[in-house]
């Protein structure tokens, strides 16, 4: 009876053993979604919704901000992405590359060693050297698109060539001018400076008149009658 007792508790706990491990193999086979954290500043969206800060983001999201509004999406081990203002672009992200579709505005980004980043635009496909950590920044205009390269490497493809833009340098996609589009103002390059040169240009475009009519009247000596109001 004992020796009965005795076999019996050894095949439950022989059963609950086997349970608990299919569970356990169950549940590491079950992949997890890779997520980052969005720190928001100003109006927000993200699939169409409110963002708030500390929320999170899933790979496949679209994330809009509005003038004056920033975003930035932490992703771990793999780096982060910053959207500046006035921006739009979809997110995708695994557990060892990120890549970004940006449709308009400017997007940071910032990739550890290791991970491979990609921002892609109309014109081109800008493609970070996944052998080291780079930092970059794209901009899309509206007939072409800007990198400017802080640190790393960054290959620039479009129309089947290819350009590399290294650290400290920047490159153009596209054409500059196009019918309908807006002139480039550079993120860099604020409303003041362009005011500011406009100002000197107006200043140095009177001067030259000046010069050129004094020029124009110098060796003219006939004299000039004045008439005098008649009394």
């Amino acid at each position: 009876m004992v020796r009965k007792n005795i076999i019996h508790k050894l095949i439950t706990l022989g059963t609950l053993t086997a349970v608990w491990c299919l569970s356990s193999m169950a549940a590491l086979a079950v992949p997890t979604d890779p997520s980052g954290v969005i720190t928001v500043t100003g109006q927000v969206m993200v699939n169409g919704q409110p963002a708030i800060s500390n929320s999170t983001v899933m790979s496949g999201a679209t994330v809009t901000t509005a003038m004056g509004s920033r975003a930035t999406v932490s992703l771990g081990k793999l780096g982060r992405i910053e959207v500046q203002e006035d921006s739009s672009l979809s997110l995708r992200f695994t557990d060892n590359d990120v890549i970004a579709i940006l449709d308009s505005g400017t997007v940071r980004v910032s990739a550890n060693s290791g991970i491979a980043s990609t921002v892609t635009t109309k014109n081109a496909t800008f493609v970070g050297d996944a052998g080291q950590a780079d930092n970059f920044a794209v901009l899309a205009e509206c007939s072409h698109s800007h990198v400017d390269t802080t640190s790393g490497v960054v290959t620039m493809k479009q129309a089947g060539a290819s350009q590399q833009v290294i650290a400290g340098t920047t490159a153009v996609a596209g054409n500059l001018v196009q019918t309908g589009c807006k002139p480039c103002i550079r993120p860099d390059k604020s409303n003041a400076n362009v005011s500011s040169n406009l100002a000197w240009l107006l200043v140095l475009a009177a001067g030259a008149v000046g010069v050129g009519v004094l020029l124009g009247t110098r060796g003219d000596d006939t004299p000039i009658n004045v008439a005098s109001p008649t009394r």
